[in-house]
């Protein structure tokens, strides 16, 4: 513990951890302890830029809230939560839906909403109906999933973002016995995410749009079958390959089909175009 140098430093921090009765733990630490130094001793940062490393670092937290979180934010501008979602997440089984990034907006325990219902309280913008059905991994319909789902408006804006008395355009649903969802709303379009914080400075000096293509968030829980976080995304949107998330998958891509005015698939009489996305869920049983 004396006479440490850039050679020897990291043996003796890791050797702190030798006491650490959780071996997970203990692995971890010692990982990020070996990689970490690597990390300072390929970049050999100034003392100056470690201090500017801190700062960013402690902004990001300071723009953390109940309504916003900018770690997130940054762990998906920097492809880590997708890498960890790829890790955990992947399948090989055309009868389970993929998954991707959760997001910095998903807020727990949502407005309970009916089959079928409008949860496009309080906005306004292009009339979308959204159906599908979920099932397991032999295609049988699965009743009573929780399906959460929330999106931004036509502008861009979560509801989180804007100043509303209560929750909009987003919900929960339970599939009914054939599984089926279904939900009316507006059609979401490409967005920033957020910009005023820390990871926003972080993407215009690095040179880096900050734009998400047009998509609707879902999750999918049910009791012996693995949570789905996953999103759908509108084909032909021109961020489609250039994510700033990095969350496209071509499985999760659908088109938003237009529709003139007349009877919807749910047989509303539409007065106004408006457009249409069918996509069913599969969920794995859980391992």
């Amino acid at each position: 513990m004396r006479n440490l140098n850039a050679e020897n430093i990291t043996d003796a921090v890791i050797e702190q951890f030798a006491g650490c009765r959780d071996e997970r733990l203990k692995q971890v630490f010692n990982s990020l302890v070996t990689h970490l130094h690597a990390f300072i001793r390929d970049v050999e940062p100034t003392e100056q830029e470690w201090t500017q490393a801190i700062d960013f670092l402690t902004r990001t937290g300071q723009m953390c809230d109940d309504k916003r979180q900018e770690f997130i934010l940054l762990s998906d501008t920097l492809g880590v939560t997708m890498l960890v979602d790829a890790i955990n997440h992947h399948t090989s089984d055309p009868m389970v839906s993929e998954s991707t990034v959760l997001g910095p907006f998903y807020v727990a325990d949502p407005p309970q909403a009916a089959q079928g219902e409008s949860i496009d309280w309080n906005v306004e913008g292009e009339p979308f109906f959204v159906e599908g059905r979920v099932h397991n991994e032999r295609g049988e319909p699965l009743a009573n999933v929780v399906v959460d789902v929330w999106q931004s408006d036509s502008e861009g804006f979560y509801d989180v973002q804007k100043e509303l008395e209560s929750a909009s355009l987003r919900a929960r649903f339970t599939t009914d016995d054939q599984g089926r969802y279904a939900f009316w709303t507006v059609t979401p379009s490409p967005y920033p995410i957020p910009t005023d914080g820390p990871v926003g400075k972080m993407l215009e000096i690095t040179g880096r749009h900050p734009y998400r293509p047009a998509h609707v968030h879902f999750m999918l829980m049910a009791e012996g079958y693995e949570t789905l976080v996953t999103q759908v995304f509108a084909e032909n949107d021109p961020y489609l390959d250039s994510d700033a998330v990095f969350g496209v998958k071509d499985s999760l891509v659908r088109e938003y089909e237009l529709l003139p005015p007349g009877k919807a698939p749910d047989g509303r009489s539409m007065e106004v175009p408006f457009r249409h996305l069918t996509y069913d869920f599969g969920l794995e049983a859980s391992r």
